[in-house]
């Protein structure tokens, strides 16, 4: 195996470095597997309602519909539940996640499904000061934005700017918006130039782009961006770039005990054998009576079916009818970026004691952006970056130890050197998940959101679209697949 490669891939495989001697852990752990138990069971020939993608929306979905009385098949190509939601153990016992892992206010969907299940969360390490490391120097501060006098008067104009526009951005029309064609023909690169003196300002928000899309400004359209930041609320409180970038009741508010992908496992539970893994769906046909699901696994007939996967992956399915074209412009224009979430571990988070938050933003190197990432009882210190957009693409595909290098000095310069020994190192690179193929969620280019963004949730004859990008709460948070699914069942629920 190419070790510059290794990462938690479907077969659960990580590649990391400890104590200086790399490492490849090998299968899932018993856990994961035990919500997999059904899945070499023949598969049912017929079913109500057949879900694909055993992600958090897709198996809402099928809870729903199962709750509603009707038989469920659901179908998910990897060995494992939680799609882009994955927990990992570290060498001392303790779990952190290598996916989607943050909660916070407003995200009321997943929080009431995480305390019905049993699955608690605790806050996300916030005390002390962060660090922000740029031009060669480094400053403390605490709040939202760096108290560099260079770009402070750009950042506060430009948020209160975004939280304007973005109140004029329906949620669940974005494409409706008053200035939608003006906004959706410009990217945010191209805005934030245009609407700012210091160019390190728009170097600063790659820090919230790189975690959020895997991409950058230059590739996301300024339409799409002001429907994330409307997306950071409720039904009664209006979403704000302070929630969907902070961290103290903000969007990274809290995680959950024992890691994220407990959701997911505890839903499977529920299901049973409704629960169908390695089960990849390579072709959907649907007349007039009925859809046929063909998968790896053998085939399924249903009334409906739900499709709860990332665009790449839909548009890989063969469909008979094909995919209507405006639907098929749509998923081929929602591109996943890359990233990748790197941990380091340390034996204790020593960064505190300094009187460290653990958090950072830097303006060059490997690490944009650190939080502490740290289990709940804090047995080991860790340290968490995103590495994304075009810095995945400066270091993503160096060897495994370049990389580790770099990404420790980056910690290095945001919490102090001890950070440069770390006792366990681990990637989890998106882009090479062969169910993923990219980032935990798609943006949208300039032009994308006005010309097709309008099918998002439009049924295609009996087939009908969850997942955390379909939402319009939270889209791309686990909150929004919670969201998706609901509707989802909800529309089937309504047919006859």
């Amino acid at each position: 195996m190419d070790v510059s490669s290794s990462n938690l891939t479907r077969r659960g495989l990580l590649g990391g470095l400890a104590g200086g001697a790399l490492l490849a852990s090998g299968a899932l752990s018993a856990p994961v597997r035990a919500a997999a138990a059904g899945a070499r069971d023949p598969l049912p020939g017929t079913a109500d309602v057949v879900v694909v993608g055993g992600g958090i929306s897709g198996l809402v979905t099928a809870r729903e519909l199962a709750r509603a009385g009707r038989s469920v098949v659901l179908l998910d190509a990897r060995d494992r539940v939680g799609g882009r939601v994955l927990n990992h153990t570290l060498a001392n016992g303790s779990v952190i996640e290598a996916g989607g892992a943050f909660v916070g206010p407003t995200q009321d969907r997943i929080l009431a499904l995480a305390a019905e299940l049993g699955v608690p969360t605790f806050k996300e390490h916030v005390a002390g000061d962060n660090i922000f490391a740029a031009n060669g120097r480094t400053m403390r501060y605490q709040g939202t934005v760096p108290p560099d006098l260079a770009i402070v008067v750009d950042a506060f104009v430009l948020q209160l700017r975004i939280d304007w526009m973005a109140g004029q951005v329906p949620v669940d029309a974005p494409w409706s918006a008053p200035h939608a064609a003006e906004w959706d023909a410009v990217t945010v690169q191209e805005w934030v130039r245009a609407n700012t003196f210091n160019r390190d300002t728009l170097t600063l928000l790659q820090s919230f782009l790189q975690p959020t899309y895997g991409s950058d400004g230059e590739d996301v359209s300024l339409l799409f961006f002001l429907w994330t930041i409307a997306c950071s609320g409720n039904e009664t409180t209006p979403g704000s770039f302070e929630r969907a970038s902070s961290t103290a009741n903000g969007a990274q508010d809290s995680r959950f005990v024992g890691g994220s992908q407990l959701v997911p496992l505890a839903l499977a539970r529920q299901l049973g054998a409704v629960v169908q893994t390695e089960a990849a769906v390579r072709r959907i046909a649907q007349d007039d009576t009925g859809v046929t699901v063909t998968s790896d696994r053998g085939q399924v007939r249903a009334g409906r079916v739900v499709v709860a996967a990332p665009p790449p992956l839909v548009t890989a399915i063969d469909w008979d009818p094909l995919l209507p074209p405006l639907r098929q412009q749509l998923l081929t224009r929602l591109h996943l970026g890359t990233l990748m979430k790197v941990d380091a571990v340390y034996p204790s988070p020593f960064w505190r004691a300094a009187g460290l938050s653990g958090s950072g933003i830097a303006t060059s190197g490997a690490v944009r952006t650190c939080f502490d990432n740290s289990p709940a009882d804090a047995a080991v210190g860790v340290l968490l970056a995103f590495v994304g957009g075009s810095t995945w693409r400066e270091y993503g595909n160096l060897p495994l130890a370049q990389r580790r290098t770099a990404v420790l000095q980056g910690f290095a310069q945001l919490v102090g050197p001890q950070a440069l020994d770390p006792v366990e190192y681990v990637e989890q690179d998106w882009t090479r998940e062969r169910w993923t193929k990219g980032s935990p969620v798609a943006s949208a280019g300039t032009g994308t959101t006005t010309a097709y963004g309008a099918q998002i949730r439009v049924p295609f004859g009996r087939v009908h679209w969850a997942g955390t990008e379909t939402a319009t709460y939270w889209a791309g948070f686990m909150d929004g697949a919670v969201r998706a699914g609901e509707r989802a069942a909800a529309e089937v629920l309504a047919q006859r």
